[in-house]
């Protein structure tokens, strides 16, 4: 074990983290009118920026977007080559420059101020121009890069990120946003799958295992078999109950030889829990969590349409 590596690498946790800090003992009343400005728009929020920022920028755009603020990222050689066209008067623009006086970024402020935009500079200079000409200015100037000979963008573009963090739970907690809305944005992932998908989307409605309260255990096992749930559904007059593997393997060490000679209403689990079809899978999972099961009958009214499972 190489101990400079580590005490290098831990090095740049620790300026990197002093730096956050002294970040944050920036904030002022320019961020609650970022803010306020943002949740007042019609528009959209537009982020611009070269380089690393640049990069950074693409990431704090996505945040924004994922969690309720309609964002997207702009890059400023192209908005000044035509792209500018997809900014309308309502939008807030959001310009990152560490240094403040990036070229590219400072050639689209005349244009801002003459379409009525509001104007949030994220700069490491109170003094730059960008600085200067924003309605709102996020500082996010650091003592020093992590990086030992001070070229490299370390600590700044961590400040650059953390301050665009800030900005988007900033805005989460005002628009109360919630793992329901989250969800609607990423329809794909699995809190979308648990917060929006319904019960009769995931459940198994055909070739269900069922078998009777009096079938014989070969017959369970087949009926196991044949629906490859790891279950069997057993109906008992007007009640519903279950065998799972773990019911059967415990119906051996008890019976042994002679389980054979048992019945399915012996080593069911009666009252089998229930779950409407029209449920959110949330509410199915989190059940058989309290439950500590893997599968619940699904009824519509009082008919059994299927069986859902983790």
């Amino acid at each position: 074990m190489n101990l400079e590596y580590l005490e290098s690498a831990r090095q740049v946790f620790v300026k990197e983290a002093e730096s956050l800090l002294d970040v944050s003992r920036k904030l002022d009343n320019d961020l609650c009118e970022a803010v306020d400005a943002i949740l007042q728009t019609p528009g959209r929020v537009i982020i611009c920026g070269m380089g690393k920022s640049g990069i950074v920028g693409r990431k704090i755009a996505a945040t924004l977007a994922s969690t309720g603020t309609p964002s997207f990222f702009m890059h400023p050689g192209e908005a000044y080559h035509g792209d500018l066209g997809m900014v309308t008067q309502h939008d807030v623009f959001l310009a990152i420059s560490n240094s403040g006086e990036t070229e590219e970024v400072i050639k689209l402020i005349p244009y801002l101020k003459d379409n009525g935009n509001y104007l949030v500079g994220m700069t490491g200079n109170r003094d730059s121009t960008l600085a200067r000409a924003s309605h709102s200015h996020l500082d996010i100037g650091v003592v020093e890069e992590a990086c030992p000979l001070q070229l490299a963008p370390t600590s700044s573009t961590t400040a650059t990120l953390a301050m665009g963090d800030a900005l988007a739970v900033t805005l989460m907690k005002a628009r109360d946003f919630q793992p329901e809305n989250f969800a609607r944005f990423h329809p794909g992932g699995s809190l979308g799958r648990r917060l929006l998908s319904r019960v009769e989307n995931e459940m198994r409605s055909e070739n269900l295992p069922l078998v009777k309260a009096e079938a014989e255990v070969l017959d369970v096992i087949q009926a196991m078999s044949r629906g490859q749930l790891g279950m069997a559904v057993v109906q008992h007059n007007d009640s519903w109950g279950v065998i799972t593997d773990g019911d059967l393997r415990r119906a051996i060490e008890k019976y042994g030889e002679y389980v054979f000679s048992r019945k399915a209403y012996d080593f069911m689990t009666p009252q089998a829990s229930r779950i409407s079809p029209k449920a959110r899978v949330e509410d199915a999972l989190t059940l058989m969590e309290s439950k500590k099961i893997n599968a619940l009958l699904v009824f519509e009214k009082e008919q059994l349409v299927g069986v859902f499972k983790k």
